[in-house]
């Protein structure tokens, strides 16, 4: 079963979503691959795993790093598991690329090359945003491509954490084609 809460930040509605091991979604109203793996027999309740994903949101939207993780419980594929787990390891404030996750990846698996592309539809469908912080991954060239939750919200979050912007820059296509990268 899991269970549902909603949190409005400084930026956005957000809706969160647990079962009695971890958070299984965090992800902003309306954004792409909303609520995909929500179970639809969920129930809107406060648990424990939820109220501590809040309190780890209200620390965060304060701009202070959050010196504890609530439980997660991340639901994918082998592959998407391993990015999502690169991804938990990016530091507050810094940025990677997605070059530098594929280049992981492959070193991880003794391999000599692994597809950006392909790590970017895994990083794409994280399901736990901000907590696994997919929006600190950045295109190679300085673009920041794509963000399921806009790229606006992208910006605002690297804003937040006090990332130097004066290197990045936003392209100037649709947001479901940047979306494609992330």
């Amino acid at each position: 079963m899991q269970y549902i809460t909603h949190y409005q930040s400084p930026i956005g509605g957000i809706l969160l979503a647990a079962d009695k091991t971890g958070l299984t979604g965090l992800w902003f109203d309306g954004q792409k691959y909303y609520a995909d793996n929500l179970d639809p027999k969920h129930e809107e309740q406060s648990t424990p795993i939820l109220e501590q994903a809040i309190q780890w949101l209200t620390i965060y939207f304060a701009g202070k790093e959050p010196d504890f993780l609530p439980p997660l419980h991340l639901i994918g594929t082998p592959f998407q598991l391993s990015v999502w787990k690169i991804l938990q390891k990016i530091p507050y404030g810094k940025t990677v690329t997605y070059g530098e996750i594929a280049k992981e990846i492959a070193a991880q698996k003794g391999g000599s090359g692994m597809s950006a592309q392909a790590v970017g539809g895994a990083v794409g469908h994280n399901e736990i945003s901000i907590i696994v912080p997919c929006h600190r991954v950045v295109g190679t060239n300085g673009s920041l491509t794509g963000y399921a939750g806009g790229l606006d919200k992208k910006v605002k979050l690297l804003t937040l954490e006090r990332v130097d912007m004066q290197n990045y820059w936003s392209p100037r296509s649709s947001c479901d084609k940047m979306s494609s990268m992330n």
